[in-house]
């Protein structure tokens, strides 16, 4: 049995049961012993502790991964003007897929009408964080302390201060050459810890749903069952039709075998509900099972967990329209192209972390005029759909990557093809 089958059924077994115990909980005439042993000792213990462990240990890659390796495919550049072109080729295709994604969230939130009929009795509140403008984002890519932007994970940071360390190595002579062989050492090194990480994930995965489903459950599923429906349709539409349409059309590579060798990396991306946290297992995957050169994938995939957000763009749009129709408002033709321009100035800069599509969608409602209290009839569901667009927005950070190699001849269409290439465990 394969990875990707252990990770499915751990995950089909923590849903089920983590349901079920919040299921119990829920019962009033529950007795207290078992209450104790189901709470606190399993879903609050034991599995909570596995989970956050689990977690941990993967965030714990991404900074020392994603500067090892970009630093490792920056001083290897034969031509390092050809840094500018295919950074240029990644963000361009970042921005139309985001804006492909919301364009479509759009479209089938107009068509099914999700928030019609809703309820807006709501004791919930949400306060949106103080929004930062794009001036200070733009200002916030530069790092002013190295060390500190690695501390805080400040992806962008780090992928800046990478180039430009990559940049003085490749110019460097032989001192440069002693230097990058030994990033070469490391880059290695880490990519075994990703693989030994991977053989632990479903019981990683386990835990953390399972923990996940006792405490949460499955939400107010059925109060917002159009709107759940409509951003899964919508993410599905862009995973399974809008990527390998690119895919087929700009390298003529099979999406299916693209699609298949994603598997592990999307389950963990559910489990996770965080782009930062799966960046480990995505830069490997691109990398050893799609072939992708090195160059191409360390700052395709880590700039991807940072500025891609096709999925949340998704639930944007589609929450943007939910909310206006729930409270009786109406959206013209501008409010959306607003919303189309805002969303994917809002993902530029957010963090890959499970929830981050919260904070962006207040910013998106108040550009257009809408109540943040809406965010509050969502939120019961969020974390289940936030599960779902981190997939999304991984194997869209994949798919880039693809695109981008195939264009610059960096990938081995070989490895691609082959259906055992790098595979974690056979």
């Amino acid at each position: 049995m394969n990875l990707t089958k252990h990770i499915l059924i751990a995950m089909v077994l923590a849903v089920v049961l983590g349901s079920l115990t919040q299921v119990l909980l829920a019962d009033q005439t529950l007795n207290d012993t078992l209450r104790y042993l189901l709470n606190d000792v399993l879903a609050n213990g034991v599995f909570f502790v596995i989970g956050k462990i689990f977690v941990a240990s993967l965030k714990v890659l991404v900074v020392p991964l994603v500067f090892v390796s970009l630093v490792c495919g920056v001083c290897h550049l034969k031509d390092q003007s050809s840094l500018g072109l295919l950074s240029l080729k990644t963000i361009a295709l970042y921005i139309l897929t985001t804006g492909l994604a919301i364009s479509l969230a759009l479209s089938l939130a107009t068509l099914f009408e999700p928030g019609s009929g809703v309820s807006l009795q709501t004791d919930a509140n949400y306060t949106p964080p103080a929004e930062s403008s794009l001036k200070q984002v733009l200002i916030n890519i530069f790092p002013t302390n190295p060390v500190a932007a690695m501390a805080e994970g400040k992806m962008l940071q780090v992928i800046v201060f990478a180039v430009l360390i990559g940049i003085a190595i490749g110019q460097a002579g032989q001192a440069g050459e002693r230097i990058g062989a030994a990033f070469n050492d490391w880059n290695d090194v880490l990519m075994k810890l990703v693989t030994m990480m991977m053989k632990l994930a479903p019981y990683g995965v386990f835990a953390l749903l399972f923990s996940l489903f006792a405490r949460q459950g499955l939400g107010t599923v059925g109060d917002l069952a159009v709107y759940m429906l409509t951003v899964v349709g919508a993410l599905a539409l862009h995973a399974l039709v809008v990527y390998p349409l690119l895919l087929k059309g700009l390298t003529g590579l099979s999406p299916r075998i693209f699609l298949k060798k994603m598997r592990n990396v999307q389950l963990f991306a559910f489990s996770t509900a965080s782009s930062n946290a799966t960046l480990p297992v995505t830069l490997r995957a691109v990398e050893q099972r799609l072939g992708v050169e090195n160059r191409v994938a360390s700052f395709a995939v880590p700039l991807g967990a940072t500025i891609n957000m096709d999925g949340t763009a998704i639930m944007q749009g589609v929450a943007t329209v939910f909310i206006a129709q729930a409270f009786g408002l109406g959206l013209e033709l501008t409010d959306y192209l607003l919303v189309i321009v805002t969303a994917m100035l809002a993902s530029i800069g957010t963090a890959g972390v499970p929830g981050v599509g919260l904070v962006t969608l207040a910013l998106v409602l108040q550009q257009v005029g809408l109540p943040l209290e809406g965010i509050a009839l969502i939120i019961g569901v969020d974390r289940i759909l936030d599960m779902i667009r981190t997939a999304v927005n991984v194997t869209g950070d994949a798919m880039v990557s693809v695109i981008v190699a195939n264009s610059e001849q960096g990938i081995d269409h070989d490895t691609f093809n082959d259906p055992a290439a790098g595979e974690a465990n056979a």
